[in-house]
């Protein structure tokens, strides 16, 4: 019996590329037993499981850059976390481990290589972070998904396999008369969908929020998922457009989101970027400036760079998102260029050959 732990989460970007590389080694050998480690409280607690997958949360919890004193308890919290991924690994016994970014891949991994676990490394983003960066040195193999990540990890190490996303995404195109129906809106018009990430994103919120009427008065209906800070006002503001914007604080049903949309507001997460490059959508990106490193700007560039998509800098979203939503949604030209661009950017193979390289390393990929 082939055994394999994943860890890692937070955020969606940490997730879901997580769950997809699981479900891609069950496809090579559906007999593959897969337990994920998470950090308690957090989202993947829920959604892994909602993913037909067992879970086990630790105790860790991130560094908490503007309030030091918050800090006081990482120790204390990083040596349970290390101990409980100590237990669970020789309660498991794995043949290899799979990080995947965030909290709980740091303990896990740490103690995968102390116990002689072999492991591998996906780096979602163009500027590798704090946890992959330390983890590398033991790491076996690095899959990454941008060019000259050799910048930070050893280029020996490195595959360049893209990022792994849901499956469903990869055929939105006939999906729209589906999507229609299932936002309720109309067939006429041309849909803007804004999305923030798993949590929403404040300023992208507020600028369609404050913007909401100019769209709406332009001819085009929105499909606009908040998170759930922001739910109630935007059900608010959006109550007088009925049948015309969708909200939601949440959407499970990407692919359909994907599907209905002409043009795409987002932010510039790893698992965003990849998603608009499998869907081939036209879009705008509005980078998290408080990302570590930047590195959501530097994702948004690896496209801008390529003509296939367009940037709004956070600090200037609330004077010209909107503008920019409307001024390319009326430009067909732009739109099939940018579309045209992101795509050749895709890599629908991802989650396939993250796996493989995973098997690879136990020797078992058949």
């Amino acid at each position: 019996m082939t055994k394999v732990i994943i860890s890692g989460g937070g955020t969606g970007g940490h997730i879901y590329p997580a769950i997809a590389i699981a479900n891609a080694l069950k496809e090579i050998n559906p007999a593959i037993e897969i337990l994920f480690v998470g950090a308690e409280g957090k989202m993947e607690m829920e959604k892994v499981p909602k993913a037909g997958y067992q879970i086990i949360g630790l105790p860790i919890a991130g560094i908490n850059r503007s309030n030091l004193l918050a800090n006081l308890s990482f120790p204390r919290k990083l040596i349970a976390s290390l101990s409980e991924a100590r237990s669970i690994i020789k309660d498991f016994k794995p043949d290899v481990a799979v990080g995947v970014g965030g909290y709980a891949s740091g303990p896990l991994l740490l103690a995968a290589s102390m116990m002689g676990v072999p492991y591998l490394i996906q780096e979602q983003n163009s500027y590798a972070g704090v946890t992959n960066k330390l983890l590398a040195k033991k790491a076996k193999k690095i899959c990454v998904a941008y060019p000259r990540m050799d910048t930070f990890f050893d280029a020996e190490k490195i595959k360049m396999t893209g990022n792994p996303v849901r499956k469903d995404i990869l055929e939105v195109k006939s999906k729209r008369d589906e999507a229609l129906k299932h936002f309720g809106l109309q067939t006429d018009k041309k849909t803007v969908l804004v999305i923030g990430g798993s949590q929403g994103a404040r300023t992208i919120n507020e600028s369609i929020d404050a913007g909401l009427t100019n769209l709406v008065g332009a001819g085009y209906q929105v499909v606009w998922q908040t998170g759930k800070l922001y739910i109630d006002r935007a059900k608010t503001t959006a109550s007088v457009f009925k049948g015309q914007v969708y909200v939601s604080d949440f959407i499970y049903e990407m692919d359909l989101a994907y599907a209905v949309a002409d043009v795409v507001v987002s932010r510039a997460g790893a698992l965003s970027v990849s998603e608009l490059c499998l869907a081939a959508k036209p879009s705008i990106l509005v980078p998290l400036p408080t990302a570590a490193e930047d590195h959501q700007t530097m994702n948004a560039m690896s496209l801008v760079n390529n003509d296939a998509a367009i940037l709004v800098k956070d600090i200037a979203a609330r004077e010209s998102l909107v503008k920019a939503t409307i001024d390319l949604l009326q430009d067909a030209s732009k739109q099939e260029v940018l579309s045209k661009n992101i795509h050749q950017l895709a890599k629908p193979e991802a989650a396939k050959e993250i796996a493989s390289e995973v098997l690879k390393l136990i020797g078992k990929n058949k």
